[in-house]
């Protein structure tokens, strides 16, 4: 093997493939990356089993082949290079790397003890613009939590439609969905997945910024992402595929509210705001207390600890319906608040005991479920 690549891509790429690479002392392989050819691209791939990653670039191939380095080592290395072309050449088990000024070789592994990272067998296929499919995703993947008693939580549910993707993701406390919709219909039958959310994760960290088309691959026990998509000659290529979780989702729609005793509409900073404060005096449960009278159209905030004493907040609103008191957790009422972008916020209160709703005014395609401490 030998081939001609510019370090920027090179190093772009195995700080992509690393995030996926663990420590593992009954399979030390994984701790490598394997080195591959294919046509006009140079391939870098990494798995731990559940995700894997084939990062592929654009490069000048002189000699084919494929080899195994560690994967730490060879970052590294690669990372303190200048910005400039790298030669690597593969001689009796050993990668020369060789750039201007510098040069070294690094011992490596067989690429046949190196797992075989397994095509995705798609069964369905289509291509969305990438910006808005990851922003939905963030949206809702940090409400996911691990469950070994009921796994099918443990990651983000996605459900496509002819005219939108929705995201879903609960804990069991609360519960977030976004719904993405597209202009023209998608070609695909109806259907829907769950990703880990550990996988869901590291998408929105390597795609996040990214903008362009972006191709899902899928089957009933595995997903791949290709980015970017359509384009006929890109400098780089990435594959992320992940396991999907087996199992029915829980039939979520039933929790969402779809009616209120009492409607509040509150400045999301100033709300933002006065949670923070609040939440210093929370004491160990994290529990504040709300109640809003329509009759004053305010809110009030109010938090004991017997440590530090007590807090009360008023804050200005629109208050409709019945006068309310619900205790929550401030923890899981800001993160359903820091999701929401628009200037005011929609609560909507059914009491102590049933969920709550928190939507931004103006945008009905995100919604937050939380649901209330319950108080003796």
């Amino acid at each position: 093997m030998k081939i001609k690549v510019f370090r920027d891509q090179l190093n772009k790429g195995l700080k992509i493939i690393e995030r996926i690479i663990t420590k593992s002392l009954t399979l030390p392989i994984l701790e490598n990356v394997l080195l591959s050819t294919e046509k006009s691209f140079f391939n870098l791939s990494a798995t731990n089993l559940e995700t894997s990653i084939i990062y592929k670039i654009l490069a000048k191939i002189e000699k084919e082949g494929k080899t195994v380095v560690p994967a730490k080592l060879f970052s590294s290395y690669i990372n303190l290079l200048p910005e400039e072309a790298v030669v690597l050449e593969l001689k009796n088990k050993k990668l020369t790397i060789q750039s201007k000024n510098y040069q070294t070789f690094i011992k490596t592994l067989e690429s046949s003890e190196f797992p075989i990272i397994p095509e995705t067998a798609a069964e369905q296929s289509l291509s969305v613009n990438n910006e808005p499919f990851i922003q939905g995703i963030s949206q809702v993947a940090d409400i996911a939590s691990f469950s070994q008693i009921r796994p099918e939580i443990s990651g983000v549910y996605l459900k496509f439609q002819k005219d939108s993707t929705k995201f879903v993701a609960t804990d069991s406390f609360r519960l977030s969905e976004k719904t993405l919709y597209y202009e023209q219909p998608l070609k695909i039958k109806e259907s829907s997945f769950i990703i880990p959310y550990k996988a869901a994760k590291e998408l929105i960290n390597i795609l996040g910024e990214e903008k362009g088309k972006l191709e899902i691959y899928f089957s009933p026990n595995q997903v791949m992402f290709e980015y970017p998509a359509g384009v006929k000659f890109p400098q780089f290529k990435v594959q992320f595929m992940s396991r999907l979780i087996e199992g029915e989702y829980p039939n979520y729609e039933e929790i969402i509210p779809k009616q209120h005793q009492t409607e509040i509409i509150l400045p999301r900073d100033k709300f933002l705001d006065q949670i923070k404060l609040t939440s210093l005096f929370s004491g160990k449960n994290n529990e504040i207390r709300l109640k809003a009278d329509p009759g004053e159209g305010k809110v009030e905030l109010f938090s004991q600890s017997p440590e530090y004493g007590e807090n009360k907040g008023i804050l200005s609103g629109r208050v409709t319906g019945k006068k309310v008191e619900a205790s929550f957790n401030w923890r899981f009422l800001m993160d359903g608040i820091l999701k929401i972008k628009s200037p005011e916020i929609i609560f909507f209160l059914n009491g102590e005991g049933d969920p709550a709703l928190l939507k931004p005014k103006g945008d009905p395609d995100y919604l937050y479920v939380i649901m209330p401490i319950k108080t003796s």
